[in-house]
């Protein structure tokens, strides 16, 4: 069966990569049903900055890796910070995106879950806890469309677009340490979400 042709988008920024509905309805519903059932043993949770402050996302993640913030810090490990138990694995659409888009010749070893639902939002921020920073970094949106903000690692103006469900994009080169975060969601632009909101699963190699 010949795999389906994924169109990619040119974009402003060197090495940000963008792939809009890379996952056609079907897809989502059937990576949205892996995502809830990896949630089942291993459930979402609101984490906190070292500082204390919770997050307004909640985050979950499979692999044998995902990341996690507490009182002690930003870190990768292989359990659930509440349950204790191993991460549950990537489903293998996620594994074949990044083979067919990134080119990386490693598989990911870690995929964090992001749950955004009506207020929530990420600041500016650099994905810096990995220890190959040349390795690239995927998402893959599901569910409302989200507010997506990107600037140059170096610091100076920032652009935001729009990511709808079943798109998909990359930090890959000069890209990978852009500055980059959700500013809001279009509430009620999906129905895919139990409950509405956003899924977003970030793809990483933290090893």
């Amino acid at each position: 069966m010949n795999r389906p042709v994924i169109r990619e988008t040119p974009t402003s920024l060197p090495g940000f990569r963008l792939w809009p509905g890379a996952l056609d309805a079907a897809a989502q519903k059937t990576l949205m049903d892996q995502v809830l059932a990896a949630a089942e043993t291993a459930p979402f949770y609101r984490p906190v900055t070292p500082g204390g402050r919770p997050f307004s996302v909640e985050m979950t993640g499979m692999g044998s890796l995902a990341w996690v913030s507490d009182r002690a810090g930003y870190r990768y490990q292989p359990t659930h910070p509440v349950t204790g138990q191993p991460w549950p694995p990537m489903p293998q659409t996620l594994l074949d995106l990044w083979d067919a888009l990134t080119g990386w010749p490693a598989p990911p070893d870690a995929c964090l879950v992001n749950l955004y639902r009506g207020e929530a939002r990420m600041g500016l921020h650099q994905d810096r806890d990995e220890a190959d920073l040349t390795a690239p970094v995927l998402s893959v949106s599901l569910g409302d469309t989200a507010v997506f903000r990107i600037g140059p690692a170096e610091g100076g103006k920032t652009h935001g677009l729009k990511l709808a469900s079943g798109d998909v994009c990359a930090l890959m080169g000069p890209a990978r340490l852009a500055r980059h975060g959700i500013d809001r969601l279009l509430t009620g632009s999906s129905q895919l979400v139990p409950g509405g909101g956003r899924i977003n699963l970030t793809l990483r190699r933290a090893l």
